[in-house]
């Protein structure tokens, strides 16, 4: 008989990498399919594109290391980061963003801090920062969903506007996102739920007359808020398979939802309560997927709690009062600067530190 001795952490149950990345990739296909069905093709071409960069690039970078190329390769975490940065961006931004993106990800943010394991930062949210202050435009073009009266491009205007910016009757990505109504095309190309009220506030409107638009239903953002509702029901997946632990998704919600109805209560003409900031933008993603990487995420569960209330603050105070409507990326990256001095203070202590003395 042989007796197997294995370093701390020590668990009933021991997962290996590949399975936890897998379950991930599981319980993101919901928010990936609802992704698909209300923003069109170019969510899939991103993804495809996306996976076969990260996994190249993966392996290149290890085998100029002189690492193992095949176990990294099966562990999933490459595809993991390409698939948490394809469902960020914008479906139909072409083809060079998610390329140039990708590979930052995956050499610069995360192998040329050590490999996996290593990296301070979440490499898909670094990522998509880089993109969005490198390529604002871009970064920005979110199609209008299929629900507000909208008719997403097919699968060959998809593939063309992918490639080359252009459909294959020559109409550019910017006529292609204005929205079709009774009367003809309107005069201005839909935003994102949030971006939409924050541009209506600040030109004078109130959040009442802000939310007359059609990418708005009775709840939140028409198709948001049922992408953000199908990444919530992956979450819980993970909860349930016990991949993610409570702590962060709760205290990030609540953090952010408290901050919201405590806004909305302050001013409800300007500022939108829970509902729209729960689902909208990459709220769900972000709480269940994003911050709760275990690399760049707090480890005790009490550094968990403040890690992820930090970030549901700053999601709220940049959403509010920052320049970028939806502030996910940023407030998770800011989290990260700050594990090291949550994980300090919030350590727990040596069995028998701290007892008195008989």
């Amino acid at each position: 008989m042989s007796f197997y001795i294995a370093s701390s952490p020590h668990h009933h149950v021991r997962r290996t990498t590949h399975d936890i990345m897998r379950w991930v990739l599981l319980a993101m296909v919901p928010g990936v399919l609802a992704q698909l069905y209300f923003f069109g093709w170019g969510v899939l071409f991103q993804l495809v594109l996306a996976i076969c960069v990260a996994l190249f690039a993966e392996a290149g970078a290890l085998f100029l290391r002189h690492r193992p190329i095949k176990p990294a390769l099966h562990d999933y975490s490459a595809v993991v980061t390409a698939a948490l940065l394809a469902v960020s961006i914008p479906p139909l931004a072409p083809w060079w963003v998610i390329l140039i993106g990708t590979l930052f990800a995956i050499l610069v943010v995360k192998h040329m801090f050590g490999g996996i394991g290593q990296n301070i930062f979440n490499p898909a949210m670094a990522a998509y920062v880089m993109l969005l202050v490198s390529f604002p435009v871009q970064m920005t073009a979110w199609m209008p969903p299929a629900v507000a009266g909208y008719q997403a491009p097919g699968l060959f205007d998809s593939l063309w506007l992918f490639f080359t910016t252009y459909t294959a009757e020559g109409y550019s990505l910017e006529q292609v996102r204005l929205v079709w109504s009774e009367s003809g095309l309107d005069a201005m190309a839909m935003a994102t739920p949030l971006d939409h009220i924050k541009t209506e506030v600040s030109r004078g409107f109130t959040l009442a007359e802000s939310m007359q638009s059609a990418i708005f239903s009775w709840f939140a953002g028409a198709g948001w808020q049922w992408v953000n509702l199908a990444f919530l029901a992956g979450g819980l997946t993970l909860l349930v398979q016990r991949i993610i632990t409570w702590h962060i998704p709760v205290a990030l919600l609540s953090s952010l939802g408290l901050c919201a109805i405590l806004g909305a209560l302050a001013s409800p003409d300007l500022l939108p309560g829970f509902n729209i900031h729960l689902l909208s933008g990459g709220t769900m993603l972000a709480a269940f997927f994003i911050a709760t990487d275990p690399v760049s995420a707090a480890t005790s569960n009490k550094g968990k709690l403040v890690y992820a209330a930090l970030i549901g603050l700053l999601i709220y105070i940049i959403r509010t009062w920052g320049g970028y409507p939806d502030a996910v990326a940023f407030a998770v990256l800011l989290g990260n600067l700050c594990v090291p001095v949550i994980d300090q203070y919030t350590r727990p202590q040596t069995y028998g530190h701290g007892e008195p003395r008989p």
